[in-house]
C-alpha cells in the first residue's frame, strides 16, 4: 500500500475503535475523497476509462445536444455550462468546441473538490471556474448541467435484511484487521420501500441520499433559472435488491473493502428517483434511455463516418470506439441517459417514447 492508502485505513480503523462500526456510506466517502485527491486516475494508464476518454465523439454529441437546445430556445443570454466532476476536462473541451461551431459560447463552471484534478481540467479548459459546492454556482442565468459518471461515485447507504428486520450495513474490523461488513444494530425498516420489506435475509437495498439532495437542489435551480440537467451514468430505471458496490483498480475488479483510497468505489445510480425528484419541481423529465440509443439518435454513426473519411487510416479504430460507446455488450445498455429540463425550454432530442418520459 502507498502511504496515503495506509493513512485512510488507519484513520477509519481509529474511528471504528473510538465510536464503533462505520456505515458503508462513511467508508465510501472517505475512500473516494482520498482516491480522487491523488489526481489523474483516468484513461489507459489509470484505473478506468470513461466515455469522453474513449472518443471525442462522445463529447461532441453532448455539445450538439446542448447547442440544439440553446438554438431552439433562441440562444438565451448569460447561459452557463456546468459540469459535475469533470474528470480530465475532456468532455467539456469537446462539447464546448462543438457548441462554439454553432455560435453557442457559455461561461464554464466546474464542480470539483480535488485540487490535483482542477489543474488537469484547467489545462484542457483554461476558462473554467471551479467550485466546491453546487450551492455556490451562479444564480443569474440558465444552467446547462452535465453529470457524466458523477453520481455513481457518491456514497451509498446499504440496508440489509436480517431475521430481526432491516439494518444498515456497517463495517467493523476483524481479528486480522480487515474491514468486515455486517448488519448494524439500529432498525431501518422505514427506509426500505414497502414492496421490499418482506425480502429474505440477507437481501440488500441501496439508497444514495447525497445524489437525491444534489438533484433536488439542481432541479430547484433549473425551475428558477432555466436550463437542463443531463445525467449519463450506469444504473437502473427501476430499483431492486442486491449490492451494486464495486471497486476498480488498474481496469480490474477488486474487493471494495480492501485498500480504501487506492481504488475507485462506485455503485449503480437510481434513475427513477432522479426522475421523480425532477417531477417534484414541476420540470420536464426525458428518459432514462440507453446510452447507445441516445448517441445513435444524435448522429454518432454519421460522425464516425465523417471522421473515417477524413482519416481513412483510422477507420477501424473509430469504428471500435463507436462500438464501445453504443453496443449493448459494452457501454450502450448499462449506461443510461436522463434529462431534466425547465418546462419553458424545448423538448430535448434523442429520447424515445419508452422509458420514464413525462
Amino acid at each position: 500500500m502507498s502511504p496515503e492508502v495506509n493513512l485512510v485505513a488507519q484513520l477509519l480503523s481509529k474511528q471504528i475503535e473510538a465510536t464503533g462500526p462505520i456505515s458503508v456510506a462513511d467508508y465510501m466517502r472517505a475512500a473516494n475523497s482520498a482516491y480522487y485527491a491523488k489526481g489523474d486516475v483516468f484513461g489507459v494508464d489509470g484505473d478506468f476509462i470513461t466515455a469522453p476518454e474513449i472518443s471525442q465523439m462522445f463529447g461532441e454529441m453532448v455539445g450538439i445536444w446542448l447547442a440544439d437546445l440553446c438554438i431552439r430556445h433562441n440562444n438565451p443570454a448569460n447561459c452557463q455550462y456546468v459540469e459535475l466532476g469533470p474528470g480530465r476536462g475532456s468532455l467539456a473541451s469537446d462539447a464546448l468546441r462543438t457548441m462554439q461551431r454553432f455560435g453557442i459560447t457559455p461561461s464554464v463552471h466546474f464542480v470539483e473538490t480535488s485540487e490535483a484534478l482542477r489543474s488537469v481540467q484547467l489545462a484542457k479548459v483554461p476558462a473554467a471556474q471551479h467550485y466546491n459546492r453546487i450551492e455556490d454556482l451562479p444564480d443569474d442565468g440558465p444552467l446547462l448541467i452535465v453529470a457524466n459518471e458523477f453520481f455513481d461515485a457518491l456514497p451509498i447507504k446499504q440496508l440489509i435484511a436480517t431475521h430481526a428486520g432491516w439494518r444498515e450495513r456497517v463495517l467493523a474490523r476483524d481479528r486480522s484487521n480487515k474491514f468486515l461488513p455486517m448488519p448494524g444494530m439500529r432498525p431501518m425498516d422505514e427506509m426500505v420501500p414497502s414492496e421490499f420489506r418482506a425480502a429474505p435475509s440477507p437481501s440488500i437495498y441501496e439508497t444514495c441520499p447525497d445524489a437525491s439532495a444534489i438533484v433536488y437542489e439542481l432541479a430547484g435551480r433549473l425551475a428558477a433559472q432555466g436550463g437542463v440537467l443531463l445525467v449519463i451514468d450506469y444504473g437502473y430505471s427501476l430499483p431492486g435488491l442486491g449490492s451494486t458496490l464495486q471497486a476498480v483498480k488498474d481496469h480490474q475488479s477488486v474487493n471494495p473493502f480492501e485498500n480504501p483510497g487506492g481504488c475507485d468505489l462506485t455503485a449503480h445510480v437510481n434513475f427513477l428517483e432522479m426522475a421523480n425528484l425532477g417531477r417534484m419541481r414541476n420540470l420536464r423529465v426525458s428518459g432514462p434511455i440507453d446510452q447507445g440509443s441516445w448517441l445513435k439518435a444524435l448522429g454518432i454513426d454519421v460522425r464516425t463516418q465523417t471522421l473515417a473519411m477524413a482519416s481513412p487510416e483510422r477507420a477501424e479504430e473509430l469504428q471500435a470506439m463507436r462500438d464501445r460507446l453504443i453496443d449493448s455488450a459494452e457501454m450502450g445498455h448499462l449506461f443510461k441517459v436522463l434529462a431534466i429540463s425547465a418546462e419553458n425550454w424545448p423538448v430535448p432530442e434523442g429520447f424515445a417514447s419508452t422509458g420514464l418520459n413525462a
